[in-house]
């Protein structure tokens, strides 16, 4: 950890600082899509190697039960390489594969939960023919309750976020459109019995109003009932894969006003009423975009005339990939993480090791790059979601990443953030010389905001993990 501290203090001096857009090199290999379809290419050659080789065949790895982290390690099975973790703070309570979460082809996306009224503790889990639903019980086990299946073909590619009682589930495939799903549907549905649901019978609704169907991700703000498609392709549509407005007032009629072009293909974002230190937006509906070299800031609240706010980039900018503001009540900073720079090699994270920017979004129009958290783990970041005073990051191979983040708004360098406690999903690279790989395996994303304390980490390959940390 004192080192960590100690390279992010020097590399926060001397790498940390936003910077205006490159303007011809964003026209020639950004808006182009160029970038992002070097990066996909990359990704469907480890994916199709991965499928080759038997990895997505998830039916080989075994349920595995509660394992304590000791001395760095949870030992799930004794004498297995496989199913023995690197670990710190970080106890296993119980994993089922995606077989076992009624999945025909594996390939573990995202994730979100949902927790009843009576405080029941749901999951929707993406998987590439679907997404499954799970319950976590009180003891932290996982307990299969159904499944939706894919509204087209199977794609690997499948994010969920939640409104209110509802999954709002979209997928790169095309013709998949956004699913509307009711998770209150789960609340009688007898563990002994899953159900498989219908997408004829069972949806609230279904929007299908994007180009082609597609969408890389879905961006939800529950308080102003508004739901934002980003990277709908193709990005020579009218609006651009940029963000497209969604009115889910009435989940069972989902209606869009028109999309904001401006920015180009959004990645992904966060939209919130703002309340924070720019005293001229506070009330206004902001989007924070995270749009492949640039952080852009929408002013949404007047739909479709939005406004773009500013656009930044930085030093190290290779594929601005996904962040979250540290609070979501008072909107001072945010944390990004770039999705290429380890594979890309760019400083500060071209030795491999990722990257976590820190901003100061005090002022809206001209937000600043104020340090960084330098990680010890050598593998790709991917998303990240702020509970509290941490951020549970999913990286990939390296697994979960838990960083204690309360001292950001004293010391925005970074200096002061400390990873307390990580989780190693991904045990077929640990005996590589640098303790993990540079690619596109392992852990998608996380969701860790129960009540409870319990984690759940849906990866790649294997299934769904359900974790805790020991404090």
């Amino acid at each position: 950890m004192i080192k960590s501290a100690f390279l992010a203090t020097l590399l926060g001096v001397a790498l940390s600082k936003e910077m205006a857009q490159d303007k011809v090199k964003a026209a020639a290999l950004y808006k182009t899509g160029i970038i992002h379809s070097r990066i996909m290419t990359n990704k469907h050659a480890t994916f199709d190697r991965q499928r080759a080789a038997g990895a997505y065949a998830s039916a080989q790895y075994p349920e595995l039960g509660y394992t304590e982290c000791v001395d760095g390690l949870a030992v799930a099975i004794s004498g297995d390489a496989n199913n023995t973790f690197r670990c710190n703070n970080v106890d296993l309570y119980h994993f089922l594969s995606h077989e076992a979460l009624g999945s025909n082809g594996g390939e573990g996306s995202s994730s979100w939960g949902w927790t009843s009224p009576s405080g029941r503790e749901f999951l929707a889990i993406g998987q590439s023919d679907g997404a499954a639903f799970a319950e976590i019980t009180s003891e932290g086990k996982l307990s299969y309750l159904g499944r939706l299946p894919q509204y087209s073909v199977p794609s690997i590619w499948r994010e969920i976020r939640g409104y209110k009682n509802y999954m709002v589930i979209g997928s790169e495939a095309e013709g998949h459109n956004i699913q509307i799903f009711d998770m209150a549907k789960l609340l009688d549905v007898d563990p002994a019995s899953p159900v498989t649901f219908s997408n004829d019978a069972d949806l609230t609704g279904l929007f299908k109003g994007l180009p082609i169907g597609r969408t890389h991700n879905v961006v939800v703000n529950e308080e102003t009932n508004w739901v934002y498609a980003v990277g709908a392709a193709p990005r020579n549509s009218s609006c651009a894969a940029g963000l497209i407005f969604i009115d889910l007032s009435d989940p069972a009629h989902p209606t869009s006003p028109g999309c904001d072009p401006q920015d180009g293909y959004v990645h992904d974002a966060q939209c919130l009423v703002y309340n924070g230190p720019d005293t001229a937006y506070v009330g206004h509906e902001i989007c924070y975009g995270y749009n492949e070299d640039t952080l852009t800031i929408y002013d949404v609240t007047n739909k479709p005339n939005s406004t773009v706010v500013s656009r930044t980039s930085y030093q190290g900018a290779a594929y601005t990939h996904q962040g979250w503001v540290l609070d979501t009540k008072w909107q001072q900073f945010l944390l990004l993480d770039d999705e290429y720079d380890e594979y890309d090699r760019v400083d500060p994270a071209a030795d491999g090791y990722h990257v976590t920017y820190i901003w100061d979004i005090s002022s809206l129009a001209s937000p600043k790059q104020t340090g960084l958290f330098k990680s010890s783990h050598h593998s790709v970041d991917h998303n990240q979601y702020v509970w509290g005073n941490r951020t549970y990051q999913s990286n990939y191979g390296s697994g979960l990443a838990v960083l204690d983040i309360s001292s950001i708004p004293s010391d925005p360098t970074g200096a002061g953030v400390e990873e307390v406690a990580w989780f190693d999903v991904y045990p077929e690279d640990d005996a590589t010389p640098e303790g993990g790989v540079i690619d596109f395996v392992g852990s998608w994303s996380s969701y860790a905001g129960f009540s409870s304390g319990f984690v759940f980490v849906n990866t790649i390959e294997r299934g769904g993990f359900v974790v805790k940390l020991k404090e």
